[in-house]
């Protein structure tokens, strides 16, 4: 049977957010992303009708995301930090889209922060830990806090 769309699921209101108005969450409390852990995220809107979520993520110093799919796409901004990724060292304003394909694997060297709109079936990402275990770093970290985290 399928399910009747409720008032309840409507997120559309206008919204003006400071950004220190929502806490950073751990990023296996929600259970959105299921990555590797160690994110954070703050959720700024999820749209149940739409099948939207909104959020920022925060990825530590040397953090992996693994090479991964999901039954939705994203559109992400690199807001801070780096994100390394199909060949292209990614800094601030930088853009990535990936739909239900296989993409990845993601390095952070020096930690990142992103805008994220996920929109589709779901956020959970789908990846291998086997593979995930055996990948091999290729970015150098530029901070000194990547260089920790290196060690």
């Amino acid at each position: 049977m399928e399910r009747q769309v409720t008032e309840d699921d409507f997120d559309h209101g206008f919204k003006a957010i400071h950004d220190e108005e929502i806490p950073w969450e751990d990023g296996l409390d929600n259970n959105l992303l299921t990555l590797p852990p160690g994110i954070k995220v703050k959720v700024f809107s999820v749209d149940q009708a739409m099948k939207r979520v909104d959020m920022k993520v925060k990825f530590p110093p040397g953090y992996v995301e693994p090479a991964h799919s999901h039954k939705s796409w994203h559109s992400i901004v690199v807001l801070n930090g780096r994100m390394c990724v199909a060949g292209k060292d990614l800094r601030p304003g930088d853009y990535v889209f990936g739909w239900d394909g296989l993409h990845g694997p993601y390095e952070y060297p020096d930690g990142c922060e992103v805008f994220v709109v996920f929109m589709g079936e779901g956020t959970e990402h789908e990846w291998s830990e086997a593979d995930h275990g055996s990948y091999e770093k290729v970015w150098a970290p530029e901070t000194e806090a990547g260089k920790v985290a290196l060690k």
